[in-house]
């Protein structure tokens, strides 16, 4: 049967655009041309100017023959010119790959040569290293160099590059972008962290940045005017797709070049900062700094988190300091945070045993994410949801990636039975909310039985001595494997390993007790996630 809604009612231009996030600094910047948009030390541009110099970026690329199906690669930190790549990019057809600033030169060669980058931009800080990456990888990219003018003074660029600002100097401001062909097409490129093997290279299409985008705003329950800070980096699933967020409320980004705490403190209080994101060391870094470092803030600063759940102290003392911390969840093929743990303002009203219990739970599927399920990846089935029983978190929608670049075998995998596995394994409460309980690969297999790290740890981080913990699986001659706990002590705090043992005695069976604690600095990625690869390598000796 026809249906007859569908007749005589085709898409036409006038009633059919893709969606592309390209369009929000478009809107922005016509409604409020003389807001300002970034502030980055002494630097601020308006509304206008960003779209403006956007615009001039993705001409001076058009010009030297960048546009569709090309590459552009970006090593900068959160500086400008960060934000304009995400934008003028684009907006000439080409798709953007953010490099990881604390790779090495290999992993950045190999990222440049999959992805084909035809441009590289990258900042003057990181110039040795962009040079030696090239030095190892195939593709020959036209060199763009920033020189930071809140750090440089003119730093001469060989003949051979080319000066950002030079560059942007010598733009069309009124360039005519373009649109999308479809909203399928790709808007970026970004690389997993590649420990199981080479990094995958995750294709994000411009709906799903629009969507996420708009998913954001609304979770984050931004004001018009907001003022988000920057200490996740950009280069970390596009920043969560903020750097696009940010025009559809007309805010202002605050740019920082480096993560420490005193420009942090400062920027919250001077700019009157409302919301900011970043990993639970993020927040360790906030709390722990010196008193006169710190400074009173006149209203609530919304902080939002990912990774394993902060320590109960560690949300105390934010709360303590006016802030209101909110846990999401993602990876970076859903585009960043596609789960958030939507609070229930009955649960105001608990204990703050109870409340940290709630806090520490992943949460329910983002707005524009159709589904979210807890399930057995052998039978596809969802488990029961007791809060209990043990799956893998799945994800349907659109703002999951589009598959793997060049990749067909992992993308088919991560696709098998039509939904996106995500590698975490949880559990689904009876009130739909997802709770995290491991890495499929960080689960411990002692005597066949399974031991969650992110419980161990949870136990581990009730010791007020302890600051940071991560628990990997050891070699074990009897059990195969067993727990073992690498600690990072809180200022000024001393505590022994037989010590620890006790304390977990009180919160864990017996079996999940760790026998081994080792003391020392925990290696961390460039967005303060524990690399529990390095720490399971330093156990077997590899």
């Amino acid at each position: 049967m026809t249906n007859p809604f569908n007749t005589d009612l085709d898409r036409n231009p006038a009633n059919f655009q893709p969606l592309t996030p390209l369009t929000f600094l478009e809107r922005a910047a016509a409604t409020m041309p003389e807001h300002v948009a970034i502030i980055y030390g002494s630097l601020r541009y308006t509304y206008g100017e960003f779209y403006s110099r956007s615009r001039k970026l993705a001409s001076v690329l058009s010009d030297r023959g960048i546009g569709r199906g090309h590459t552009v690669s970006a090593l900068l930190p959160n500086v400008p010119p960060m934000l304009e790549a995400h934008h003028g990019v684009p907006m000439c057809g080409a798709v953007l790959h953010a490099i990881n600033t604390r790779l090495d030169a290999k992993t950045i060669a190999f990222q440049l040569d999959h992805a084909g980058s035809k441009v590289l931009i990258v900042d003057n800080e990181w110039l040795p290293l962009a040079r030696e990456a090239l030095g190892q990888a195939e593709v020959d990219p036209i060199m763009i160099v920033y020189s930071d003018p809140e750090i440089h003074d003119g730093d001469a660029v060989p003949s051979s590059e080319t000066e950002y600002e030079s560059l942007l100097a010598r733009g069309d401001p009124d360039y005519k972008w373009l649109m999308p062909d479809n909203e399928w097409d790709a808007i970026s490129i970004g690389y997993t962290s590649g420990t199981t093997g080479k990094p995958k290279g995750v294709v994000s299409h411009h709906r799903g940045a629009y969507l996420l985008a708009q998913g954001n705003a609304l979770i984050a329950n931004m004001p018009r005017h907001a003022t988000y800070l920057w200490t996740l980096p950009m280069f970390h699933c596009n920043g969560w797709c903020f750097p696009w967020t940010m025009s559809l409320v007309f805010g202002t980004h605050v740019c920082l070049r480096q993560v420490r705490s005193e420009p942090i403190w400062h920027a919250l209080a001077e700019h009157k900062v409302t919301h900011l994101c970043g990993a639970p060391p993020v927040m360790s870094l906030l709390v722990s700094a010196e008193p006169d470092v710190r400074r009173e803030l006149a209203h609530t600063v919304e902080f939002f988190t990912a990774a394993a759940p902060p320590p109960e102290k560690v949300l105390a003392d934010m709360e303590a300091n006016g802030f209101n911390v909110t846990q999401l969840y993602g990876l970076t093929e859903t585009y960043g945070p596609a789960v958030v743990n939507e609070w229930h303002t009955e649960w105001d009203a608990l204990d703050a045993d109870a409340r940290t219990r709630m806090k520490a739970r992943q949460g329910v599927r983002y707005t524009p994410l159709e589904q979210l399920e807890v399930m057995d990846p052998d039978t596809m089935k969802p488990v029961p949801h007791d809060g209990e029983t043990i799956g893998e978190v799945m994800f349907r929608g659109n703002v999951v990636m589009k598959g793997y670049f060049r990749n067909r075998e992992a993308t088919e995998k991560a696709f098998a039975g039509g939904w996106f596995h995500s590698g975490d394994l949880g559990v689904m409460h009876p009130d739909g909310y997802v709770q995290l309980k491991d890495r499929s690969k960080d689960i411990i297999i002692s005597g066949g039985e399974n031991i969650s790290s992110i419980e161990v740890e949870d136990a581990i981080y009730k010791h007020p001595a302890v600051a940071v913990v991560a628990v990997v699986a050891m070699p074990h001659e009897k059990w195969g494997e067993t727990p073992c706990a690498f600690i990072e002590l809180a200022q000024g705090q001393t505590v022994s390993g037989e010590e620890l043992e006790q304390h977990c005695r009180s919160n864990l069976a017996a079996y999940k007790i760790p026998r081994h604690f080792v003391f020392e600095t925990i290696p961390r990625t460039a967005t303060g996630k524990i690399q529990k690869n390095e720490l399971r390598k330093r156990l077997d000796g590899s």
